[in-house]
């Protein structure tokens, strides 16, 4: 993930020496502190201690900012995301959508721009894109249908950003308005009218709450009903065509880990450096 930088007071750089990458390092910095709303031309001239026309010189308007501080984020996510192995799929796969869950709560400014504003290039649209190629060619591999996998990689993507999203919405709402509350916090439950609630609320339990207990409920449900999946689809297929299914998904898998590596390095050459 991006560092975070020192707010002490930086010395006035010299003419010319300012770079994109200073620009999207300080814009990072300065989102720390401000968030990515609050996060203007103006400020970050003052952040870096340059003149704003020395910003607007390599990026027009704050959007093009964003962007490249998107696709940055990107790739540094792409990174942190372990891969799904084929011969351990639903251990890795779990371990992949708990990883994913934790890295954006873990970073609100990823959150904000990769799962909020979603606003990517070419690139780092292209990237995310062999990501899921990658697992769902893992998931393929270990005997699932190519629906079924891309049924499966979708229903963990949209269960991890769903939960994440839910929970950002809250704290920000929270920074906004210190007595804010969540819908689920609103509820009215009474022994009298609700029993059964109150039973279970009393239990530490809350409904719809992105909390880790109901993550991990919803988690383990999908896997349980992909198991189902992978062992109707291995029983029901014969061996012959279950081998030539296997290889073309290792194949792709190979594919994809290169590609994935190649346009990571010429994309976004200090990514992880940074």
């Amino acid at each position: 993930m991006v560092k975070r930088g020192s707010t002490a007071k930086r010395q006035r750089r010299a003419r010319g020496s300012l770079n994109p990458e200073d620009i999207i390092l300080g814009a990072f910095e300065l989102a720390e502190e401000v968030t990515i709303d609050g996060l203007s031309m103006p400020l970050l001239s003052r952040h870096l201690n340059v003149g704003v026309t020395s910003i607007y010189w390599y990026f027009r308007k704050k959007d093009d900012l964003l962007n490249a501080m998107t696709d940055r984020a990107l790739s540094q996510y792409a990174f942190a995301a372990p891969f799904v192995e084929a011969d351990d799929w639903r251990e890795t796969l779990r371990n992949h959508a708990r990883t994913m869950r934790e890295t954006f709560l873990g970073n609100p400014i990823l959150c904000d721009l990769i799962l909020i504003r979603s606003a990517l290039s070419r690139d780092a649209a292209r990237l995310g894109a062999q990501g899921i190629e990658r697992a769902i060619a893992s998931l393929v591999n270990a005997g699932f249908s190519v629906d079924d996998a891309f049924d499966l990689y979708s229903a963990i993507n949209l269960h991890v950003r769903g939960s994440v999203v839910l929970q950002r919405l809250y704290d920000k709402n929270k920074q906004l308005d210190a007595h804010a509350t969540a819908y689920y916090e609103d509820i009215t439950i009474e022994p009298e009218t609700t029993p059964l609630l109150a039973e279970a609320v009393s239990r530490g339990r809350r409904s719809g709450a992105p909390d880790d207990r109901n993550f991990e409920y919803g988690l383990e449900r999908i896997l349980a009903h992909a198991s189902l999946l992978v062992r109707e689809n291995t029983s029901a297929t014969p061996k012959g065509t279950a081998a030539k299914a296997a290889s073309a998904a290792a194949v792709r898998e190979r594919g994809g880990r290169s590609a994935t590596k190649v346009t990571g390095t010429r994309s976004h050459p200090r990514a992880a450096a940074s």
